[in-house]
């Protein structure tokens, strides 16, 4: 299939990173910043990609897509839509400019990530620059490409601090026939129960989220498999099914409007209700657990991390106001082990030696 876009400015960027690289200045590597907001302030010399735009290669009959990082994230599930496919992990775009490799940087993954795999599942292969102004090339194009270790999705999440994404090759799914949505009036305790009781069932499972006292459940699939899952379940049909999870994925829903600190926890998805004060609203069946609170940080990760899970502060909301004022700073991230730092440390120094790439965003 012929790209609709094809603007590689490959040579222009090596360039510039080689530069930033010899004379070691730090990098701020951005494409629309509709996810500006997350992760740590960083500073350095803009570094737009927004202009490295194009479909590079789609086969539907493949389920392969490959598209540079500054095309427009609308424009890919647009194209995915009218050839009957779709991302399987159903990414959020917190703003209509959003970019593909802002996406992938960013490693957010939808309300489906549970049950269709997270982002990183689907990426094939990349083309990077590192921080030395190398072009690199990791994986490929193929579903069965498993030469090698998978350093193409290392990129998933790391914000861009291990490369300049150029292109990213993903797998695609077909879209399913028919979509519904139930609700379910229960306990916070109640839904944790069901919705993993539902996940380990035969059961078109495509979504699973509480909030308000409700436990909502999409169903996906064939048409005669999702009629059949909705007998069983036996819940109230949520009209239109795709109104709910939109604002969800988004943060549209009446949940997240608010100045209040919101964190994101990942827990096992069976974990009972942590004893925190605030407001909650469970997602990928109780994995993703959302929290308005204004309670210390240190008491949020210690009570998540002796539930063997990690907290991350989502949206600093008024925190990021007092803050200003105490000159303190609350890592977005939770803190690693002492392992997994030199984990880290290690593939920052292979992949960006000088450390000029989005510095300080993950950790410092």
């Amino acid at each position: 299939m012929n790209p609709i876009i094809n603007n590689d400015d490959t040579v222009q960027l090596q360039e510039l990173t080689q530069n930033a690289y010899a004379k070691k200045i730090p990098l701020r590597i951005f494409g629309s910043d509709t996810k500006s907001f997350y992760g740590n302030k960083i500073q350095g010399h803009p570094l737009c990609l927004v202009n490295h735009v194009g479909i590079v290669d789609y086969e539907p009959a493949e389920l392969v897509l490959t598209a540079r990082a500054g095309t427009k994230l609308r424009e890919i599930e647009a194209l995915l839509h009218s050839a009957g496919q779709m991302l399987a992990f159903e990414p959020p775009y917190f703003g209509e400019e959003a970019t593909w490799g802002g996406t992938v940087a960013c490693g957010f993954s939808g309300p489906r990530r549970p049950y269709a795999g997270a982002l990183r599942d689907s990426i094939l292969g990349v083309r990077m620059i590192n921080g030395k102004g190398e072009q690199l090339r990791f994986g490929g194009k193929v579903i069965k490409n498993v030469a090698g270790y998978d350093a193409s999705r290392l990129m998933a999440g790391a914000l861009g601090t291990l490369g300049i994404l150029l292109d990213i090759s993903v797998k695609v799914i077909p879209r399913p026939q028919l979509e519904m949505t139930l609700v379910l009036e229960q306990t916070p305790e109640e839904a944790i129960t069901y919705m993993n009781t539902l996940a380990g069932g035969p059961v078109p499972l495509s979504a699973a989220a509480y909030v308000d006292g409700q436990v909502l459940i999409r169903l996906s699939g064939t048409q005669a498999a999702v009629q059949a899952a909705a007998v069983k379940i036996s819940g109230q049909e949520h009209e239109p099914s795709s109104s709910f999870w939109q604002q969800l994925k988004e943060h549209s829903h009446p949940f997240f409007s608010t100045e209040t600190p919101l964190w994101r926890l990942s827990l096992l998805p069976g974990s009972p209700m942590l004893k925190i004060p605030g407001d909650w609203m469970l997602d990928w069946g109780g994995a993703q657990r959302w929290l308005k609170t204004n309670e210390p940080a240190n008491l949020i990760r210690d009570a998540v991390q002796a539930a063997g899970g990690h907290a991350t502060l989502f949206r600093q909301g008024e925190l990021k106001d007092q803050q200003m004022k105490d000159g303190e700073n609350t890592p977005v991230f939770h803190p690693l082990s002492k392992p997994l730092a030199s984990v880290h440390e290690k593939l920052k120094t292979a992949f960006d030696p000088e450390y000029i790439l989005n510095r300080n965003q993950l950790y410092t």
